[in-house]
């Protein structure tokens, strides 16, 4: 049909349009930094990020927040988070250190990663770390020899259909082995303080809330009809933000949620906790790139920039399809994208819809504040994007 819109046109609009709304909403602040003499440069808006934080915190209002600094540790990250009273999520003695250096309160930290080196363990418990996440027998053993008495929260398994970038396969157990778990903590003089699950990253499928939150009301029963008086609900990660597509809200999750709590636990825990980390801070990292080459190779476009899914861009690898836009009109046409490395996986993108580009435009790619610089190497002899926070 004549005038029809088609896909490329409704995919580079909508890029446009998130474009011009970053810029527009930061206005007076980002206009000097868009076009950098050297790239690739990642522009963090710090002042998103606590805004980011603290619309979490209301909609999330009887939750403790926990930010997971794996998603972005730059040091200006973290301190803003620290201003604003966030709690943290770490993983490794680096990260703990970090946060307690810039300012973060130690009864503020939490460890969620179900398999610890000893050596974090122990440095986390002498700095004054109480509260670890479990998920094997094993586990239960390290903690109680390097940090006895410590509260312990059980990992199980929840669905993680829907989520761009899924987490089950590796970490979590039913509910029955989680039941015997706290038990054999117990047991081993340790505190079994709750329980947590993550409906994986990226999460725009409601229905993995709703078992998760189903399955620990069902383990919290069982764990209360065996003598063991749980406290905590962790329910780990998952707010999504907006890439080539829209997501769910905070608003609407948070809503769906408390009316989850209020079926499934009529008497509320101690305390809820929740680990936002790419629902903090992805959606406030603008990328700026620089086309470097073209190319047509089989009958595809392919355009060239400098950076890469190794120098900044790996979740290209696990499906995260990031938002580009090109300042430039003309008829559009597909390409793909490659990385600067002379590595044949270094392809960030295909189907991109741009009009033609040419050396040396700045390409765009939004939605870049979550797990670039933190996944980022030099592979190759080629940097990673600077951060530029504003």
């Amino acid at each position: 049909m004549a005038g029809a819109i088609t896909l490329g046109e409704i995919q580079f609009n909508l890029a446009k349009k998130y474009f011009r709304d970053f810029i527009n909403e930061r206005r007076g602040r980002i206009e000097k930094l868009l076009k950098p003499e050297k790239t690739p440069v990642l522009l963090m808006d710090i002042e998103g990020v606590k805004k980011k934080y603290l619309k979490v915190k209301y909609n999330f209002a009887e939750f403790n927040v926990y930010y997971a600094v794996k998603a972005n540790d730059d040091d200006r990250v973290i301190k803003a988070l620290v201003e604003v009273g966030s709690g943290f999520e770490v993983a490794s003695s680096e990260e703990l250190n970090k946060v307690l250096n810039l300012g973060g309160k130690v009864e503020k930290i939490i460890s969620s990663n179900p398999v610890k080196p000893p050596e974090f363990i122990d440095y986390a418990y002498s700095v004054g770390v109480r509260t670890f996440a479990v998920d094997s027998f094993t586990e239960v053993e390290k903690i109680k020899k390097i940090a006895p008495r410590s509260k312990v929260y059980v990992r199980i398994a929840v669905p993680n259909e829907g989520s761009d970038w899924p987490l089950s396969r590796k970490f979590g157990v039913d509910t029955d082995t989680a039941l015997e778990i706290l038990e054999y903590a117990n047991n081993s003089g340790l505190i079994p303080y709750g329980i947590t699950f993550h409906v994986g990253s990226q999460c725009n499928n409601l229905r993995n809330w709703f078992i998760a939150v189903k399955l620990s009301a069902e383990l919290w029963e069982k764990a209360r009809a065996k003598g063991l008086k749980l406290q905590m609900l962790n329910m780990g990660g998952g707010l999504p933000v907006r890439y080539n597509y829209e997501a769910l809200s905070i608003e609407d999750i948070a809503y769906y949620v408390k009316g989850l709590m209020r079926k499934y636990f009529p008497v509320q825990p101690y305390e809820l906790q929740i680990e936002p980390g790419r629902g903090i801070v992805g959606d406030q990292g603008l990328m700026i790139t620089r086309v470097i080459g073209k190319a047509t190779r089989g009958g595809e476009n392919w355009i060239y920039i400098d950076t890469g899914v190794f120098n900044g861009l790996a979740e290209a690898l696990g499906g995260i399809r990031y938002p580009f836009y090109i300042e430039r009109e003309g008829k559009l046409k597909e390409w793909t994208i490659g990385g600067i490395s002379c590595d044949s996986m270094d392809v960030i993108a295909k189907n991109v819809f741009l009009p033609e580009p040419k050396i040396g435009d700045s390409l765009y790619i939004l939605s870049t504040g979550a797990y670039t610089t933190v996944y980022a190497s030099n592979f190759n002899g080629f940097p990673k994007p600077e951060v530029v926070p504003f």
